[in-house]
């Protein structure tokens, strides 16, 4: 059914949400992710997707769509599709009202449980301001912030961003009616 909807979902425990628009904040924090990750990881074996590649928590069976995933090495998929990825390394959630919640609990409880999954980043579109959680070695994660004038260390891939590259543009007010 997901494979043939024009509307994405992601699926819990038998429930079906529908995923909603993003505003422009969100839509460009994504592809300031996106480029920026990609340009730092471009001389390695890793690939950087946007929001359209789901990803499977398999101890749970939760099929959710980040809005931007990191692999390093080879992705290994579900299925001959090739739509759903199963060793993500870093995970992005730009949070939003509607789905802050959620991201910080439910799906963040959920993704925890991917054996390879090394980091998940918060990524606020109200502010310049990242949460970077790292998973340690006994299995505990460790949180660090990162704000306006820093840089965004993840070390499972190798690389290092400043955050306010990520926020490019972001909080420009276009003019109304846009260019005249």
């Amino acid at each position: 059914m997901e494979r043939a909807s024009p509307v994405r979902h992601e699926f819990f425990r038998g429930e079906i949400f529908a995923m909603a628009g993003a505003s422009r904040q969100h839509n460009l924090i994504v592809t300031n992710i996106v480029r920026e990750i990609s340009s730092a990881l471009r001389d390695r074996p890793c690939e950087v997707y946007p929001s359209d590649m789901r990803v499977k928590a398999e101890a749970t069976g939760l099929y959710a769509y980040p809005d931007v995933t990191v692999v390093c090495g080879s992705p290994r998929l579900e299925d001959e599709h090739g739509d759903t990825l199963c060793n993500p390394l870093v995970l992005f959630e730009v949070l939003s009202d509607s789905t802050e919640s959620f991201d910080r609990g439910g799906k963040f409880e959920q993704y925890r449980t991917i054996p390879g999954l090394a980091e998940v980043v918060f990524v606020s579109q109200k502010e310049a301001h990242v949460e970077h959680f790292e998973r340690q070695a006994d299995g505990s994660w460790r949180l660090r912030e990162y704000r306006a004038g820093q840089r965004l260390v993840l070390p499972a891939p190798g690389c290092e961003v400043a955050v306010d590259d990520l926020y490019l543009k972001v909080f420009d007010v276009p003019a109304a009616g846009g260019p005249g």
